[in-house]
């Protein structure tokens, strides 16, 4: 048996009752002192064209071995490579990026963050509704298992409005099966009123014809087993239980749900103004279903590159890059860091820019539409100058939603301008992209998205090398000025969003 590595002895310290990282004498925030123009390190001042020449794919694509390598360290416990928490793959992940950032000559002052996380892992489900197993059935994630983990038995019970309310759940869901519609409140608070009215599972199903798969987020003991069902499978079952019909229904699920730990990385320079620091991030975990390479391998091993060929050059602000874990769980690492900032700290965050899912196979160079009307000011000027980029480079572009689905959300919603770009999960690419991006219409963007086959052919090397050039573009234009740029203020943190987002991570909340 190998040796523990120093992620797994860290992580086992956190389990045993160091909880946070000012338990573990870890800083939260790298501390530095100002520093102007690189005049201590004797390197030019950053130019965003030398930088950019200097990202190589060939480098990119050596990193992207690696760390499918890496992935592999979980096979015998998952079966398959992946780098989800919790794994030996995503502990050689933590290590791998540390030990390449703590090798760069002391350009970068390096914290840990651990941090409770929580892991959901469903084996086995089945929902038998009538004589009928309906195909769009799924479990939420996070869900608890059935009583048991074996199957239960009852009638579906129609639950008023849209089960957000203590009262709209008669007294007959006891012992039986809360059929619950989806919308105004999330998943999770849905499986909690079922629970506490006495079901024995529920089903939420969609508002419309689709699929309907989310996530119940944070645990509770009242949450029960809970399937996602859609619109058009709930339709016949509406209209029966209407009509005053009986339809009854099994539901069975084995799953864990448990608390473990892991820890996001943080790196910010030495030199650089600390009051003004350009933020930016991507997650070093995947799901347990694949090693993860697009998703977000890409994006991580992206900040990684652009760091490395950060040191040939000094800073006038503090750059700092952070390597998030637990996003696949619910963005529970970017959570957790913005929740325990303080405010003054949070005030020196100028802008963050996320970094998630850079080479899609079928891609599209997709900009996150952030508006300053309905986020945090400096988010608009972000999301120009990523337009301006490749307008200048001949190059099209499309806008995605800014919805919550990665780790900018938990830094909108308190008061710090965000944005960033990505090339697209499982979206279906359209005809007009196709002529503007090439690819093909009709598939996904990535169709090995959450699979086994994210794999290192599963990534775009014309859209990833294109992507890091533009990451490296918003690295060095902060690093150099914020001229332009709209100042922070705590009125802005003030009136940071407090609408629940539709998306929390890439799963559905609500």
């Amino acid at each position: 048996m190998a040796p523990p590595s120093r992620w797994s002895c860290t992580l086992l310290l956190a389990a045993l009752g160091a909880a946070t990282a000012s338990e573990l004498q870890i800083p939260l925030i790298p501390q530095q002192s100002p520093s102007r123009a690189g005049n201590a390190l004797g390197k030019p001042l950053v130019n965003t064209d030398d930088l950019q020449a200097s990202i190589k794919i060939e480098s990119l694509v050596e990193r992207a071995k690696d760390l499918y390598e890496i992935a592999q360290k979980s096979v015998h416990e998952y079966g398959h490579p992946t780098r989800v928490i919790g794994s030996e793959g995503h502990a050689g992940t933590l290590e791998y990026i540390y030990s390449a950032l703590e090798s760069l000559g002391g350009y970068y002052t390096l914290s840990e963050q651990p941090f409770p996380a929580v892991l959901g892992k469903v084996y086995e489900s089945r929902l038998v509704i009538g004589h009928e197993v309906p195909e769009s059935a799924s479990p939420m994630s996070l869900t608890p298992p059935t009583a048991h983990k074996e199957p239960v038995y009852g009638d579906l019970v129609l639950v008023a409005n849209e089960g957000c309310d203590a009262s709209d759940y008669p007294a007959e869901v006891t012992g039986n099966v809360a059929f619950v519609l989806r919308g105004t409140c999330s998943f999770g608070a849905k499986s909690e009123l079922a629970g506490k009215a006495g079901a024995v599972a529920a089903i939420v199903y969609n508002y419309d014809s689709g699929d309907l798969s989310g996530t119940l987020e944070s645990p509770t003991p009242d949450h029960v087993a809970t399937f996602g069902l859609s619109g058009k499978d709930a339709g016949p079952i509406i209209e029966k239980l209407k009509a005053g019909k009986v339809v009854d229904s099994i539901a069975y699920i084995d799953a864990e749900v448990k608390q473990i730990q892991t820890t996001n990385i943080i790196a910010q320079t030495v030199e650089g103004d600390p009051d003004n620091c350009v933020m930016l991030g991507g997650h070093s975990d995947s799901v347990s279903e694949g090693p993860g390479i697009n998703d977000d391998g890409s994006g991580s091993l992206t900040l990684l590159e652009v760091a490395t060929q950060l040191t040939n050059f000094s800073v006038n602000n503090c750059v700092r890059f952070a390597w998030w874990a637990g996003e696949e769980e619910g963005l529970l690492g970017s959570d957790y860091y913005v929740e325990v900032l303080p405010e003054e700290e949070n005030m020196k965050i100028r802008l963050f820019m996320d970094y998630d899912m850079m080479g899609s196979p079928n891609f599209a160079y997709q900009v996150y539409n952030a508006t300053n009307a309905a986020n945090p000011e400096g988010s608009e000027e972000l999301r120009n100058l990523y337009l301006d980029w490749y307008a200048d480079q001949g190059l099209n572009y499309t806008f995605i939603p800014f919805d919550g689905r990665s780790d900018y959300d938990a830094f909108i919603r308190n008061g710090i301008p965000g944005g960033g770009i990505a090339t697209g999960a499982e979206g279906i690419k359209t005809k007009e992209e196709e002529t503007m991006f090439g690819g093909v219409a009709g598939d996904w963007y990535d169709p090995c998205y959450h699979q086994l086959c994210d794999d290192t052919g599963n990534v775009n090397s014309t859209a990833w090398l294109v992507n890091t050039k533009l990451v490296a573009h918003s690295v060095a234009t902060f690093a150099l000025s914020f001229d332009g740029f709209p100042e922070r203020s705590k009125a802005s943190m003030q009136s940071a969003s407090e609408e629940p987002a539709k998306y929390h991570g890439h799963r559905l909340v609500l």
